[in-house]
């Protein structure tokens, strides 16, 4: 390779390296013992990895989301991780712990060590609730370090289809990538999509770069100005991703 050129594939690829090499520093210490503790850690890398790539107008922690709409008050359940325009005042916040209302809100991620299909349910349905308290352009996401079990199930479809699109970006462990599309995205993706009416959810297959892709599309949700200047390195895949797409699960 010369001096000149960019492996931009090679950078993103070390992202989701090193989420991966680092993740279990703490249950090498500290065993199995202390879930939670070890929780909050993998919670705290992925916030540190996302803040290296966000404006300056962009911050990031964790805390709550509340709306009210004609004298009703909704609170969201505490979400992992929260990205919201610092340029709007927020509620209240004290070092990475932020409450907040939902108009500032750019992006939530519900942060797991582990999903398994017989949980995803339960974990999608509060990424569900938290995400109907903020805009449904905003990006809501999962992300699992881990996930060892069958994408193809036929329960996992069940799962996304009740979401209704809720939960737009799903990174399960470092090779699998789920996006949720709006109907009129059908044509445009290629090849296109052709069995749909609908919205729906695309599987992607991207062998080391799901926490990548998964960090690009927030960036890309998040920012006031479009990023298409650095498209080739947000999303490197040669033939965009829609090439190792496994399936596609269309919404009723």
């Amino acid at each position: 390779m010369s001096r000149n050129e960019i492996d931009a594939k090679k950078f993103q690829k070390s992202i989701t390296k090193e989420l991966d090499t680092v993740k279990d520093r703490v249950r090498n210490l500290i065993g199995s013992s202390h879930w939670g503790e070890e929780g909050k850690y993998k919670e705290a890398i992925l916030r540190n990895v996302i803040r290296r790539f966000l404006p300056a107008n962009l911050s990031l922690g964790t805390g709550f989301v509340i709306r009210k709409d004609n004298n009703r008050t909704q609170i969201s359940n505490q979400i992992d991780i929260i990205v919201y325009d610092n340029t709007i005042p927020v509620l209240f916040s004290e070092g990475d712990f932020v409450i907040t209302t939902y108009k500032n809100v750019k992006a939530i991620i519900e942060v797991k060590t582990k999903i398994r299909n017989s949980n995803l349910q339960e974990i999608i349905e509060k990424a569900k609730e938290n995400g109907k308290l903020i805009v449904k352009e905003a990006f809501n996401g999962i992300f699992s370090y881990e996930y060892d079990d069958n994408i193809n199930s036929s329960y996992v479809d069940d799962v996304l289809k009740s979401t209704k699109g809720h939960v737009n970006h799903l990174s399960l462990g470092k090779d699998i990538f789920i996006r949720f599309w709006k109907k009129e995205d059908r044509n445009r993706l290629c090849p296109p999509v052709i069995n749909c009416e609908g919205d729906f959810y695309n599987i992607y297959r991207l062998e080391g770069l799901s926490f990548s892709y998964f960090i690009s599309n927030l960036l890309d949700m998040a920012c006031s100005e479009k990023l298409d200047d650095r498209w080739w390195f947000l999303f490197p895949i040669e033939g965009t991703k829609e090439v190792h797409r496994e399936r596609t699960i269309c919404l009723e």
